[in-house]
Parts: C-alpha cells; sequence; structure tokens
C-alpha cells in the first residue's frame, strides 16, 4: 500500500464524504426516465446554475407544473436547505458494509451479508434486486438462489452501490477488494451485475495510489471478464475521451450504445461514472458535476464518482460547499447507526483497512 496512516485516514474520510456528498448532489434529480441530461442542464441554465458547482438549488419560481418534478426528499438536499445528509440506500448499504467487516471480518460468508440485511436493514427500504433477494432470503432461499429466484434486476446497479467499503479497506489492492465485492455481490445479483460490484471496489482501491483517474479505470478493468459487456463500455468510454471526443458527444454515443438497457442497469451507469471521472479529471467538483448531469441513476452516479474523487483528492481538499451542509452527520436506515458521524465512520474503516494491511 505504501501510504502513511495520517494520508490514508485523509483518503478514506475523503471517500466517506464524497459518497454522501455525491449521492444529495443527485437525489433530487434521481429518475433516469424523465430526468434526461437535456432536462437536467436545462433545470441548471434556469436556475443559473451552470456550470455546477454546488449542490442543486431550488426549483425556479416561475417553473410550469410538470417541467421539473424533482424526488420529493429535494427539501433536504438543495443548496440552502442540507443540514446533515439524507438518508439514501446508496449509504446504507456502505453502512452495513462497514458493520459486516467489523462483526465478520474479511472472511465473511455471502450466508452473513444476507443474515446483515435480514437483522439490520428494514424491508421497505431495499429495492429492485436487494428487493427480491431479501424476500427470497426472509423464505428461506440461501446465495445462490437468493440472487436469481423471481428476480429480473440481476445486473442491475444494486451490487456496484455496496462496493466502496471493500474498496477502502483495501486501499491500493484492488484484486482484493473484488474479490470481497463479489462476495458481497453474488447474494443479490448475476453476471454483470456481479462485475460491476468487482469493477468499483477495484477503483475505489486503485484510486488511494493512482496518479490520475485513468490509471484507477484501468487498474480496475483488469479485475473484471475483459469480454464481458461492461468491461466493453468502460473501454469505449476511455478510447472517445483518449480521442478527444467531448464530454457531451461521448456520453452521447454511449448512450446510442447501451440505452437499451434502461436507467438503473449497471452497464450505462459504470460508462457515465467513468465519463465523469476522466472529463473531471480529478477535479473533485468537476467529477460530480459531469456525473450527476449525465443522467441515468443521478444518486448513485454522484456516490461513487465521489468515492473515487475523495479517495483520489483527500477529505481536506475536498471544497467546502460539499463537506460543511454535512454537518458530520448521516441519516440512515440501518439499525444502530442513524445521526452517526462521518468522521466515526470513516475511523472505523482505518482501523480495518490497517488490519486488512496487517
Amino acid at each position: 500500500m505504501g501510504l502513511h496512516h495520517v494520508d490514508l485516514a485523509d483518503r478514506i474520510l475523503g471517500g466517506w464524504l464524497g459518497r454522501v456528498a455525491g449521492n444529495m448532489l443527485g437525489k433530487p434529480v434521481e429518475r433516469g426516465d424523465y430526468w434526461t441530461r437535456d432536462r437536467i442542464d436545462r433545470y441548471l441554465r434556469r436556475t443559473d446554475a451552470l456550470p455546477l458547482t454546488d449542490y442543486l438549488p431550488e426549483p425556479p419560481a416561475d417553473a410550469m407544473p410538470g417541467e421539473f418534478e424533482l424526488r420529493p426528499e429535494w427539501r433536504e438536499c438543495v443548496r440552502g436547505r442540507i443540514h446533515g445528509s439524507c438518508r439514501d440506500d446508496d449509504v446504507d448499504y456502505t453502512v452495513l458494509g462497514l458493520h459486516l467487516l467489523e462483526s465478520h471480518g474479511f472472511g465473511f460468508t455471502t450466508e452473513q451479508v444476507g443474515e446483515a440485511w435480514l437483522l439490520h436493514l428494514p424491508l421497505l427500504q431495499t429495492f429492485t434486486a436487494e428487493r427480491a433477494a431479501y424476500r427470497n432470503l426472509a423464505n428461506g432461499l440461501q446465495p445462490p438462489v437468493s440472487a436469481t429466484r423471481d428476480n429480473p434486476y440481476q445486473e442491475w446497479i444494486g451490487a456496484l452501490i455496496r462496493a466502496d467499503i471493500f474498496g477502502w479497506t483495501c486501499p491500493g489492492d484492488p484484486r482484493r477488494a473484488a474479490a470481497l465485492a463479489r462476495r458481497d455481490a453474488v447474494l443479490s445479483h448475476t453476471g454483470n451485475g456481479v462485475y460491476g460490484a468487482m469493477w468499483a471496489a477495484a477503483l475505489i482501491a486503485a484510486a488511494f495510489t493512482a496518479n490520475i483517474p485513468r490509471d484507477a479505470v484501468e487498474a480496475a478493468l483488469e479485475r473484471i471478464p475483459a469480454g464481458c459487456r461492461l468491461a466493453r463500455a468502460v473501454r469505449h468510454t476511455v478510447a472517445l475521451h483518449a480521442s478527444g471526443t467531448s464530454w457531451s458527444d461521448t456520453l452521447g454515443e454511449l448512450a446510442a450504445e447501451t440505452g437499451g438497457l434502461g436507467w438503473i442497469h449497471t452497464v450505462p451507469n459504470a460508462a457515465v461514472i467513468t465519463a465523469g471521472l476522466l472529463y473531471g479529471a480529478g477535479d473533485f467538483t468537476a467529477t460530480i458535476a459531469l456525473t450527476v448531469r449525465g443522467g441515468l441513476d443521478t444518486d448513485s452516479n454522484g456516490a461513487t464518482a465521489g468515492s473515487v474523487a475523495g479517495v483520489l483528492s483527500g477529505a481536506a481538499a475536498i471544497p467546502a460547499q460539499w463537506t460543511e451542509p454535512l454537518e458530520d452527520r448521516l441519516r440512515t436506515a440501518v439499525f444502530g447507526f442513524d445521526g452517526v458521524r462521518i468522521s466515526e465512520l470513516a475511523e472505523r474503516t482505518v482501523r480495518l483497512a490497517a488490519s486488512s494491511a496487517g
């Protein structure tokens, strides 16, 4: 790993803060079939918020009915109204993953992941593949059947959003991070759904030692099958960026290639995350802003891109407009954790990372 403890602590705190901030930036516009890239940018122009350098502004007072339909939670996560984080499943699973590693160590089993869900996560705070797997577990089914019975969401983004904790606790070791994420992911996903989790965990682990975002992206690609659709989409994104294609044209070409998969599928969302990282060029604000403006599953994508950008920069380098409104406080549906300090979660993660390295 080769990271000094102080640097490691700053990077891990950066990952936590980046995940929460990116999630909250994207949350008001999380509905990819409605909040297209064009509609998001129209909203930002109408509210004089382009370039995007802060949380989303409130809706314009003169908006026509149906013109801009933000999620119901928008009042808790737009600029000027934020007092601590909003509760969201993209962060719930990160907290639950921390609890899993503290309880069972790095030798945890997929069955223990399922047990943690049943004991610490309310059913109605799960969605798509996780809801299907939770139901299967409650009915006595075990992995891998828990991922396949009555579950049409097996390649959706749910496992990818659970992967950060495995990257943070394996700094500089993307191979191990991907292996841990796979063990978690197969509870509810198959195919590209599992590969997405492995890719995200490896991406975050690689960010601890990467010089630029592309280094982390390339390292993460090595941890998934080269011929899978996810790998092809990420490589295509890298090639378009390297060729000098604009961010907007890159996303347009990727949408034409992957759009038929739907806005919650792992593959098109991984492409949006990759584009945000590459065109953001290591700048925290640019990275999460471009990622959320990319549309699709905006809060999930903003969270993952924010995690990577936060690890790359460290917490101290994240601009204050993203961190100060969070007030070092996290809302979560995970039993026993609601209201916990983000800094405490980061400290506990550092201890796990240090024990992993040891």
